[in-house]
């Protein structure tokens, strides 16, 4: 291992870190950093946090020019895309002329609406599935507080 003193005797890893552990996210970014140096743009065009990854684009060719950069640097390194867990959003349905978004050959599900850190972000623009998710946490809330007293 290299640190500030240099080399380090070699270490033997018998074991990864555990699920849940508070270095994960942190090792994720050092590592993805590093992997993506050379296809990640400036926010809010590319977005890093934790495992999740939030590419913006103004048009559809322009998404899947950007998937495939991030594909092929990520595959070229040993790492996969999650190909069931990627999906694309379309705020602006005026652009029919690219009806779908392939990655890698396959076609990129298209969906209303995602969430991203905890919001709702939806093709329409909207807020309404976010305010209707904050009511229900409201109400779980309340039913806790009279459980309580």
């Amino acid at each position: 291992m290299r640190c500030a003193a240099g080399l380090t005797e070699p270490l033997n890893v018998k074991e990864g870190l555990h699920q849940g552990s508070a270095l994960s996210p942190l090792l994720f970014e050092v590592v993805m950093d590093q992997l993506t140096g050379e296809v990640r743009n400036e926010a809010p065009w590319s977005m890093m946090f934790v495992n999740d990854i939030v590419l913006v684009r103004e048009g559809r060719e322009e998404i899947k020019q950007d998937l495939e950069r991030w594909r092929n640097s990520l595959e070229r390194r040993g790492m996969k895309v999650n190909r069931t867990k990627t999906e694309y959003l379309c705020a602006n349905e005026q652009e029919m002329r690219f009806p779908t978004v392939t990655m890698g050959g396959a076609e990129v599900p298209k969906v209303e609406e995602f969430n991203y850190l905890g919001s709702t972000v939806q093709a329409d623009g909207g807020c309404t599935r976010e305010m209707e998710m904050s009511e229900s946490r409201m109400e779980r809330m309340e039913e806790n507080v009279t459980t309580i007293m």
